[in-house]
C-alpha cells in the first residue's frame, strides 16, 4: 500500500503538515490488522471464545500472536432487558449504594474517632442508605416512567474471524491443525 507524498507547508483540511512519515503507519485498518500488513483470515468462529481458544493455542505452540487479530464481524448492539423498574425498586437500589458509600465515610471517620468507631461506622453507614434511597426514589420518579425497566446493553458480533499476518497464515494453519486433533496442551 502507498501513500501520496504530501510536501510540508501544504494545506490538509485547515491544517498545516508538521512533519513526515516513514516507514510502514501502525494504524489499525477497518479489517483488524494494520496498515502496510496484509492479513489472511485462518479460522472463523460463529463465538467468541473458540477465536480465543484458537489464538491462545497459537500462543502456546509458541507462535508469533502479536502478529494476529480476532476480529468480529456485523456487529449489533443488544440490549437484555432484566426486569421492571419500580420506585421501590429503585430506592433499594439507592439505599444499597447509599450503604457502601457511608460504609467508606464511616470507616474514614472511624479511623480518626478515638471512642466508638464502630458507631461512627454504623450511623454513617444508616445515613448513606437512607439519603441514598431518597434520592434513588427522586431519580426515578423524575422519568415519570420513559425508563420503566433495566437493561444490560452490550455489543455482539456474528461471528469472529482469527487474522494472522500473510507472511505466517501457512505456519498458523499447520498449528491450529495439529489442535483440531487433540485438545488443548495443559498449560500447569
Amino acid at each position: 500500500m502507498t501513500r501520496p507524498s504530501i510536501p510540508a507547508g501544504t494545506p490538509m483540511s485547515g491544517m498545516q503538515r508538521t512533519g513526515t512519515i516513514s516507514g510502514p503507519a501502525a494504524m489499525p485498518s477497518g479489517d483488524g490488522g494494520v496498515v502496510g500488513r496484509p492479513t489472511v483470515t485462518i479460522a472463523t468462529y460463529p463465538e467468541y471464545a473458540p477465536a480465543q481458544r484458537a489464538v491462545d493455542y497459537l500462543s502456546d505452540n509458541r507462535f508469533p500472536v502479536e502478529r494476529s487479530a480476532i476480529v468480529g464481524t456485523d456487529l449489533r448492539l443488544v440490549e437484555d432487558v432484566l426486569g421492571r423498574m419500580t420506585t421501590g425498586r429503585a430506592a433499594l437500589a439507592g439505599a444499597g449504594s447509599g450503604a457502601w458509600f457511608g460504609l467508606l465515610i464511616g470507616l474514614l471517620f472511624g479511623i480518626f474517632t478515638p471512642v466508638n468507631w464502630l458507631g461512627a461506622v454504623v450511623t454513617a453507614v444508616v445515613i448513606g442508605a437512607f439519603w441514598g434511597g431518597v434520592f434513588g426514589a427522586v431519580a426515578h420518579a423524575m422519568t415519570r416512567g420513559s425508563r420503566d425497566f433495566t437493561s444490560y446493553t452490550s455489543v455482539r458480533a456474528s461471528q469472529y474471524s482469527v487474522n494472522i499476518d500473510a507472511d505466517l497464515a501457512d505456519q498458523a494453519r499447520q498449528v491450529l491443525g495439529r489442535m483440531d486433533g487433540q485438545s488443548a496442551p495443559s498449560t500447569r
